[in-house]
């Protein structure tokens, strides 16, 4: 087990994916889903206040980037013209899913279907990205997914208390993030193999 206090790593590496997605906001190369940032946004930093009240400290520290970033991402959408994807009415149904599962969330006092809800609400927040990752990778940049899983693997590390509602949003992200990378460097990664056949 390492020392809780390397999951600070959390926060340089979710800086940098963080700019070098502006960045590419900027170049044109990527143009974020609003519902999926705004709602990325949002589950963290209402799952910390819960958390925060309820003894969690430094494995909060992946979980608060994993909001804080796409925060931040959201604020420097509507700074640069041509820094967003148009949302259509499937982004809407994927947003009003996600905020259903949210309030759920909120509500229920059972704190694994809670977990639950909260990740069914990241999901649906998440298929919007998932899906134009994969239709349109030419529109998303992978380093904000990339650098934050890296403080995510950190947090396994740090964990003492296995239960599923301390580890379980971190191997979702993980997941989550592997399956977006994976859509923004499909060509690539098809390309070369079908070069060594």
């Amino acid at each position: 087990m390492l020392p809780a206090y390397l999951t600070l790593i959390s926060i340089p590496l979710g800086l940098v994916g963080t700019i070098l997605y502006i960045r590419d906001m900027y170049r044109g190369t990527a143009r974020p889903n609003r519902v999926s940032f705004f709602l990325w946004s949002l589950a963290p930093m209402i799952g910390v206040a819960i958390a925060l009240g309820e003894g969690a400290r430094w494995s909060l520290v992946p979980v608060f980037m994993a909001g804080f970033s796409p925060f931040v991402v959201l604020l420097f959408s509507f700074i640069i013209k041509q820094g967003y994807w148009k949302l259509k009415a499937f982004d809407y149904l994927c947003g009003i899913f996600s905020v259903v599962a949210l309030v759920l969330w909120l509500i229920i006092d059972v704190p694994i279907l809670a977990f639950v809800f909260a990740l069914v609400a990241d999901l649906f927040a998440s298929i919007p990205t998932i899906v134009k990752a994969w239709k349109h990778p030419e529109s998303e940049s992978a380093f904000i997914y990339l650098l934050p899983g890296i403080g995510h693997i950190v947090n396994l590390f740090v964990i003492t208390n296995w239960a599923i509602t301390e580890y379980g949003f971190s191997i979702y992200i993980l997941v989550a993030n592997t399956i977006l990378v994976l859509g923004i460097y499909q060509h690539r990664i098809w390309k070369k193999k079908s070069t060594l056949v």
